[in-house]
């Protein structure tokens, strides 16, 4: 498995692409959007950048990344060859299938066809396809070039050979693959949104305030941040997306978005991507002020 296609240039694509080709993969990179390409290659040169400066990597290394990447806005162009295609692109179950049944018929039969979905059906996405055994999912973490955990999903028909492929891969990564099966928000966000809408539920209460509640979580159960700077950095509009799935998928009241996190993400109050969340963000990104709603 040599040659790897990432779909879509965003935040976690080119985070997925930067990993693969600082191990030395080839990455074709590919997005509908010219724009989002070239942003999404600037965030990688970035992040090499900070990694050279931090002196864990060289120059050489950071050179031979950026040249093991190649972008592409046509679809086929960027697929019709591929070893392994990683989908990263919107939380959206329509695009996803829409997205797999084009992949389905463009890639070579022999494809693996993965998808770095945090709460979506592999299952579901598999059965519009006519490899379902191929078929997986690869969620990565944010930020990908830093954090270790790799989800493998097995869907219902995931092949044992694919599963063991993709956990190998993963290892040569330098990442942790964790096996899970298909269920609705899979482990890390079955267990991450009930803590995070908890949270903003806490706040919409009153029981405290947005420091105040982030701070009882950083010191008191020694989380590296609070639950409502962590639904910022993910965003807000993806946190309400995987309370939806769960949601539908369980048909269990628990699950059930919290009306202020509904409120803030209609109002495009969506997190550091929006400048404003819990906190503001139009001065720096490190959490440092909160939004004067919360003030």
């Amino acid at each position: 498995m040599d040659k790897i296609a990432i779909i879509g240039a965003g935040t976690m694509g080119n985070g997925i692409a930067h990993v693969f080709a600082q191990n030395g993969y080839s990455v074709n990179l590919v997005d509908i959007s010219e724009d989002s390409l070239g942003r999404g290659m600037a965030t990688i040169a970035k992040n090499l950048d900070r990694m050279l400066a931090k002196e864990r990597i060289s120059e050489e290394v950071k050179k031979a990344t950026l040249s093991n990447i190649t972008t592409f806005a046509n679809l086929e162009n960027g697929v019709k060859d591929v070893d392994l295609v990683v989908e990263a692109a919107t939380e959206s179950l329509k695009i996803k299938l829409r997205l797999f049944k084009d992949l389905d018929s463009i890639c070579k039969k022999s494809a693996i066809l993965a998808t770095n979905t945090s709460s979506i059906s592999i299952t579901q996405i598999a059965a519009i396809t006519k490899r379902a055994d191929k078929v997986i999912g690869m969620h990565f973490m944010n930020p990908v070039p830093i954090m270790k955990l790799v989800e493998i999903i097995r869907g219902y028909s995931t092949s044992d050979e694919v599963t063991q492929t993709i956990m190998d891969l993963s290892k040569k990564l330098g990442k942790t693959p964790t096996e899970v099966n298909d269920y609705p928000g899979f482990v890390a966000n079955r267990i991450l949104m009930p803590m995070i809408n908890e949270a903003v539920e806490t706040l919409y209460n009153g029981v405290a305030g947005v420091t105040e509640i982030d701070t009882v979580m950083k010191l008191g159960m020694a989380h590296p941040m609070g639950p409502l700077q962590l639904a910022d950095f993910i965003g807000l509009d993806v946190c309400l997306s995987i309370l939806n799935v769960m949601y539908d998928g369980f048909k269990n009241p628990k699950y059930a978005p919290c009306p202020l996190l509904v409120n803030m993400v209609t109002a495009g109050k969506l997190g550091v991507k929006s400048g404003e969340g819990f906190y503001d963000y139009s001065e720096s990104k490190k959490a440092e002020k909160v939004s004067n709603q919360f003030a």
